[in-house]
């Protein structure tokens, strides 16, 4: 069993690692303990409304990279401790059945080799599914630079895997993680990518990464901009299939003279997981959402700062505008453009309908008619300053336990 020492170090050692929520897998119980068909993970929630939690934890934080924002680096003077593999899946069914959780999130520090690493978090999960037959949630940390084989391997036994690009170009990543380039992060994000797509077309038994792929990318630690980080998000939803993208500011945990001393603020962070939002869900493109060489307001939300670069787009009628359109007007989420939709089959919709259906009229009013009458300001230095004065009334106030449903579920799906 795992001695409290290493268990604190190596927990606290993986918190710095946020890509690891998920809506679930395809794995369900067949015999054994656990069960990922409806779990996720940390700070997610079940269709009926349980937080899932997952033990995060290190396998070894005894690292031979120099990355220079890792508190684990190699030059950095921490206490070095690893696990074993027999170790994790023994402290993951013993919480397991104490209920402390319902899966694991498991990482490394890249201990003499990638290929070393990986066999070892290749076996940690293989014990888990085999010998002790957990069909819990396992969310696997790749190795870059790890053989083919064990990366093929690992996707089999768990329910989703992730490597972070870290940095959003190669020459920060040159910079600051010198033992770690482009190439070596994408390729096995390819490798799973294309083998999964085989698995399903030729309908093989078994499961392949049944939640997918994620990835993360630090923000501000490197001078890249907002659009730039868009840029590339959207190409790696495009080309890897991946679930999601993570951010995660900057934070000075370590001192070096090639990173900034101030942190990259949480709002930047906001900023980024709602265009991420726009992406995925909204049907625009980085190129709406933000010039390359330039970073998102800090004082707007995206989609209102791409409205107002488009007035000439608006107001559309709530009446008649498709559903496309309705998805581009701020307040309106896609709950909303959905309810609007069907609405309008029965009867002619007005303000008063569109505030039962909980739209956000302080910003959609701007941009919308309704029958015909428009209850927006009439100059783009009015409506901005309006807009503006109502996003920093809403970032002044902390979520209540007991908010409204609607103002719950739209912080919580991120509707904009």
């Amino acid at each position: 069993m795992i001695d409290e020492r290493r268990l604190k170090i190596l927990t606290e050692g993986a918190k710095y690692d946020v890509s690891c929520s998920s809506s679930g897998s395809k794995r369900k119980n067949e015999g054994g303990m656990g069960n990922g068909y409806v779990a996720g993970c940390c700070h997610s929630f079940t269709p009926d409304g349980r937080c899932v939690s997952l033990l995060k934890i290190l396998l070894s934080n005894d690292c031979v990279y120099n990355c220079r924002y890792c508190p684990n680096r190699l030059d950095a003077d921490v206490p070095r401790v690893s696990a074993t593999p027999e170790e994790i899946a023994e402290l993951t069914v013993d919480f397991y059945k104490r209920n402390y959780i319902e899966g694991l999130f498991l990482s490394s520090a890249v201990e003499k080799s990638p290929d070393y690493t990986m066999e070892r978090l290749v076996r940690t999960v293989k014990l888990l599914r085999t010998q002790y037959r957990f069909h819990g949630y396992i969310h696997l940390k790749g190795i870059p630079r790890a053989d083919e084989a064990l990366v093929r391997e690992a996707a089999q036994y768990a329910d989703r895997m992730s490597y972070n690009i870290e940095l959003p170009s190669e020459q920060s990543l040159k910079l600051l993680a010198p033992q770690k380039s482009k190439e070596s992060l994408l390729l096995p994000m390819k490798q799973l990518a294309g083998e999964a797509l085989v698995f399903r077309r030729e309908k093989r038994k078994g499961l392949f990464l049944p939640a997918g792929q994620t990835t993360q990318m630090i923000v501000g630690a490197s001078p890249e901009k907002d659009g730039q980080i868009v840029r590339l998000t959207q190409s790696l939803y495009r080309n890897m299939g991946l679930k999601r993208v993570y951010y995660s500011s900057y934070v000075p945990v370590v001192r070096d003279s090639l990173l900034p001393d101030l942190p990259a603020g949480q709002l930047r962070e906001h900023r980024l997981y709602q265009a991420d939002w726009l992406l995925r869900f909204y049907g625009f493109t980085a190129e709406e959402i933000a010039p390359e060489n330039e970073n998102l307001p800090l004082d707007l939300d995206p989609k209102c700062a791409w409205a107002l670069r488009n007035l000439q787009l608006f107001p559309v009628e709530v009446n008649r505008a498709p559903l496309e359109t309705l998805l581009r007007v701020p307040g309106i989420g896609g709950r909303s453009a959905q309810k609007i939709l069907e609405a309008r089959k029965y009867t002619t919709l007005t303000f008063e309908h569109l505030k039962k259906m909980r739209v956000v009229l302080k910003r959609a009013r701007h941009f919308i008619t309704a029958n015909g009458k428009f209850y927006g300001a009439k100059s783009e230095t009015a409506v901005r300053g309006l807009l503006a004065a109502g996003e920093n009334s809403e970032n002044a106030m902390q979520m209540s336990l007991f908010a409204e449903r609607e103002t719950a579920l739209s912080a919580l799906t991120g509707e904009l």
